[in-house]
């Protein structure tokens, strides 16, 4: 189990620090891959969206566990990823900077935006888990501790709250009904003052669409705070006839405030469910393709989550949509022009979050020690294990050609 520590703590100077590797092999191996595979197809956030090969790594709306965050970030940015998006919180902001910095440190390559998450009202995304565990009775099974994906519950404990990310799997399983959800929204002050840092690039809305005066009272309430940031995107459900004109509604109230960045539509599937099998990807695909071939939306890039995993390019392929600016007609093959009349691809990409989290979770959670924070770099081996497990996915997208960089 991965160790865990309060939201509070932080590497703080240990990155200026000089690298102790006690596997130089394993070290090199991971900077020629990143130089062979990576570095010629990385390409800027914008570019990426236009291409539709962007890709984003979701740490978590609430998940904020900081050596976690910390060695994601750092293995994702040398992975390729375009953005990185984080809890609404100081402490794992710097966590996902000091990771970037700390890849940049190994091989010289380009930074990814960092986004943060906040909501507009209640929301799946921000809610934690909780039960007394003293109320638990003695012969309990504890099948709460065997589906959570996070590894936030303790066997001899309740939750711990930095690594629920509040997917909710535990809730119909207690056979007691122990297990409350604890929602909230992200103050808006402070969302204010993170945007203001020079590190954070990117502001993600998560809401439901169906209450435009609680998403123009969240914008409102940002104020100059969106003015220097490089792109906001909105995260929202499949509200099926309702859908499009929820999205006129809130691309209404940012446009009425001068919206002077690149923005995105983030259209979440099945939440939090990527990490499931295969079909947890069948929702968000289809929402693409209902999107991508609307021609009353607003301006914006489309991007997929929500129960994205390795098979979501895959699917995307059989429905004509990856990488392409046409719609196509699976059953008479005719080509419609896209109603962007723009080059930019159809779907701009994909952000991965607990299936990306749990491939390369696997091996972080080797490295973990109860003595201190553990830095992924200073495991060779593991980081090697690491990049190859992000590099397989983040390469669906970006069409890395990594088989023959490591055999």
């Amino acid at each position: 189990m991965a160790m865990s520590i309060p939201c509070y703590a932080s590497f703080g100077t240990k990155l200026q620090d000089p690298l102790n590797y006690s596997n130089y092999n394993g070290v090199e191996k991971v900077k020629s891959i990143i130089k062979k595979t990576v570095i010629p197809s990385v390409s800027s956030p914008v570019e990426s969206l236009q291409k539709g090969n962007w890709v984003k790594l979701i740490c978590g709306a609430s998940f904020e566990d900081l050596v976690d965050i910390r060695n994601l970030s750092l293995v994702y940015t040398l992975a390729g990823v375009d953005c990185i998006d984080c809890a609404a919180e100081a402490s794992v902001v710097n966590a996902v900077n000091e990771g970037i910095e700390a890849a940049r440190a190994l091989v010289p390559i380009r930074r990814p935006w960092v986004m943060i998450s906040v909501n507009d009202d209640e929301d799946l995304h921000f809610r934690k888990a909780e039960f007394d565990p003293d109320d638990c009775p003695w012969d309990c099974m504890r099948p709460c501790e065997k589906v959570c994906p996070a590894n936030a519950i303790l066997q001899k404990g309740g939750v711990l709250a930095e690594r629920c990310y509040g997917c909710g799997r535990c809730l119909p399983v207690c056979p007691y009904d122990k297990i409350r959800a604890i929602t909230y929204v992200r103050d808006v002050i402070a969302t204010a003052e993170l945007l203001e840092r020079d590190d954070v690039d990117a502001l993600e809305i998560h809401t439901s669409g169906r209450e435009p005066s609680v998403f123009r009272e969240l914008w409102t309430g940002l104020g100059n705070s969106t003015a220097n940031l490089k792109l906001v995107a909105v995260s929202f459900p499949d509200l099926r006839d309702s859908t499009i004109s929820a999205m006129n509604a809130m691309y209404s109230i940012m446009e009425s405030s001068s919206i002077h960045c690149v923005n995105l539509w983030q259209l979440d599937g099945r939440p939090m469910s990527g990490d499931i099998g295969r079909g947890a990807t069948r929702d968000a695909i289809a929402f693409a393709r209902k999107l991508a071939s609307a021609g009353d939306k607003p301006k914006g890039f489309l991007q997929l989550a929500g129960g994205t995993n390795i098979h979501t390019v895959e699917g995307l392929k059989k429905e004509r949509l990856f990488q392409t600016t046409t719609i196509h007609e699976p059953s008479r093959y005719e080509t419609i022009p896209s109603t962007l009349h723009s080059p930019n691809a159809l779907i701009a990409g994909v952000a991965f979050g607990g299936y990306a989290r749990k491939i390369v979770g696997r091996v972080l959670s080797s490295v973990q020690s109860h003595h201190r924070p553990a830095r992924v770099e200073d495991f060779p081996e593991q980081l090697l294990q690491a990049i190859i497990e992000s590099l397989a996915l983040v390469g669906t997208v970006k069409c890395y050609n990594i088989q023959k960089q490591i055999t």
